[in-house]
């Protein structure tokens, strides 16, 4: 595929994502009032990306993903081409296993990470790109920006990643987290209960 035919086809695919937005909610009942409440995106704005007059990007097709309890693949119609099975290969990073849970580097990258039950002094960094972090067992911290917190498994957390951030494990065992990166957004929305100042000192 050269490089117009790629182009058409990012295209094509991007404009069939509102048609299927709105199918979606319809056939679950939910209407555009709803979804604003419990996504935080604008009636004007799922509006216009039902009707293709928004284009759909990262920060916003996650939260309505989340809304919806689908896979972000289920809203841009990933196509199966070939054998769509991803072959697994650990890495280890900063002392942290890492498992990349998609195929090919691109706008969305996920990822599997175990990290051990160590009491790491913190050292946040800055880059492009929007992170969503899901916490699938154990207690993860959480350093972004002012905010120090403990997450929970069952709760997540998506943050521009120009602000200054760290995770890690609490140091009372390890933790397993989902992490989905792009490189746009620049919203914030934490879903964790900040910690004690207390509870922050135990953890240094």
């Amino acid at each position: 595929m050269d490089g117009v035919e790629h182009s058409s086809a990012i295209s094509q695919a991007l404009a069939e994502v509102g048609p299927r937005l709105k199918r979606l909610r319809t056939e679950r009942g939910v209407t555009l009032s709803a979804l604003a409440e419990s996504t935080g995106i604008s009636k004007s704005t799922l509006s216009r990306l039902e009707s293709g007059q928004r284009r759909p990007s990262l920060e916003l097709l996650l939260p309505i993903a989340q809304a919806h309890q689908v896979p972000l693949d289920e809203l841009v119609g990933a196509p199966e081409v070939g054998d769509p099975r991803v072959r697994l290969k650990p890495r280890h990073m900063h002392g942290a296993t890492v498992l990349p849970l998609t195929r090919h580097p691109g706008p969305l990258q996920t990822f599997k990470m175990v990290i051990p039950a160590t009491r790491s002094t913190p050292d946040p960094c800055t880059h492009e790109g929007y992170e969503w972090l899901y916490v699938l067992a154990g207690q993860l911290r959480l350093v972004l920006a002012d905010h120090d917190l403990v997450m929970g498994a069952g709760e997540a957390a998506e943050f521009d990643t120009r602000l200054p951030h760290w995770f890690g494990s609490t140091g009372d065992g390890p933790v397993e987290v989902l992490s989905l990166f792009g490189r746009q957004g620049e919203r914030i929305h934490v879903r964790a209960k900040p910690r004690s100042r207390a509870e922050g000192d135990d953890a240094r």
